[in-house]
């Protein structure tokens, strides 16, 4: 969605010091968000110099497992999908929030293709192996119509592109989630643009979600040894305010089933046995949770007990949605908050709930921030 420009100056904070701060008691079996009172501004995700300097609209954010080159443990990574000029899908650069109170520019990634735009989107995870891997759907001047397949880059701990992942069913990467167990990955990635360009804005049932697996062999690039489409039929049309509107947040719960932001809807669907599927389940998945305070769903994560945890489009709230579809609670992030909330992971031992906020003005716009 269109957001206005912000400053590349960083208010930056200690994230360690932040996320160890003392959460409200709440009776036990509470829903988890309601342990949390306070949302803190991180900083800006603005760089500030290099080629990438004046990138706006933070969408991933993606929390690194392990200390490895330039990343420490605990370091918040986001990536940016506008460019200075505001242009949708043309924005290049992942910054670094360091567990020490610093931030800097991790990563420009360069077009991984012959479009010339990159425009990074939610699809962004660290891994235990120090690799970083990122979505990409370049729109060459911000324009809908201009919008390509995109691909995944996979960085190194020191944020070079070693590896892109493109083409096969990977057409408009608009958010990602991983399985990861070291030197064995499965990616699960959802997709936005099937058939979606074509249809001039209107409905079309053929968004995705494809996993894709990956062996890292030790002193080299993530190797791809499957793929397959797990899961279609989710809601997906072209929009001038947010390029695309589709199947968007993914989360996997510890009993393999995957939750989707059926954003176009108004739904979360889930998509039993995502790690072992052989043929796509059809219709968008099973319907979770539709309606009541879900409102344009965009990021999604899973809480400590299993509770999926999304953040609304359209109103700048989070929600929280029990696996059996139950909204046990909500709280207001941004207000007004229509069009600035994307990206969300959980803080390391479940000290809060970090996300993107497109909002504001000045040194703190276009920021992380942190309920907790």
């Amino acid at each position: 969605m269109l957001r206005s420009k912000g400053t590349a100056r960083a208010l930056v904070l200690s994230l360690t010091a932040v996320a160890a701060a003392a959460a409200p008691a709440v009776a036990a079996g509470a829903p988890f968000i309601t342990r949390f009172s306070t949302v803190t501004t991180i900083g800006s995700a603005v760089p500030a110099s290099g080629p990438a300097m004046g990138d706006v609209n933070p969408y991933g954010v993606a929390v690194a497992p392990r200390t490895a080159g330039d990343l420490m443990r605990g370091d918040v990574l986001v990536s940016n999908f506008n460019n200075a000029a505001n242009q949708q899908g043309t924005g290049s650069s992942i910054v670094d929030f360091s567990a020490g109170g610093s931030v800097k520019t991790f990563a420009v990634v360069p077009q991984p293709t012959a479009t010339p735009a990159v425009g990074l989107t939610t699809a962004l995870v660290a891994l235990k192996s120090g690799f970083v891997i990122v979505g990409s759907l370049p729109a060459p001047g911000g324009a809908s119509s201009a919008a390509g397949a995109g691909a995944l880059s996979v960085l190194d701990s020191h944020g070079h592109v070693v590896e892109t992942i493109a083409g096969g069913d990977i057409n408009g990467p608009w958010d990602m989630t991983a399985l990861d167990r070291g030197r064995r990955v499965v990616l699960f990635v959802s997709n936005v643009l099937n058939g979606t360009v074509a249809a001039n804005g209107n409905n079309v049932d053929m968004g995705t979600v494809v996993r894709i697996t990956l062996r890292i062999p030790r002193g080299h690039a993530p190797v791809v040894t499957s793929e397959q489409v797990i899961a279609r039929g989710f809601i997906a049309h072209t929009d001038p305010n947010a390029l695309v509107v589709g199947p968007t947040g993914l989360g996997l719960d510890r009993h393999g089933v995957l939750y989707v932001a059926d954003s176009a809807v108004n739904r979360l669907a889930a998509v039993p046995g995502a790690l072992t599927r052989s043929t796509p389940l059809s219709g968008g998945g099973l319907t979770v949770s539709v309606g009541g305070a879900l409102n344009d769903p965009l990021g999604v994560a899973i809480a400590p007990g299993g509770d999926v945890i999304s953040v609304n489009g359209a109103d700048g709230r989070i929600v929280e949605t029990t696996p059996s579809g139950s909204q046990v609670a909500t709280k207001t992030l941004v207000d007004p908050g229509a069009g600035n909330l994307f990206g969300l992971a959980v803080a390391p031992r479940g000290d809060g709930v970090y996300f993107t906020n497109d909002a504001g003005s000045g040194p703190a716009a276009n920021s992380l921030e942190l309920l907790h």
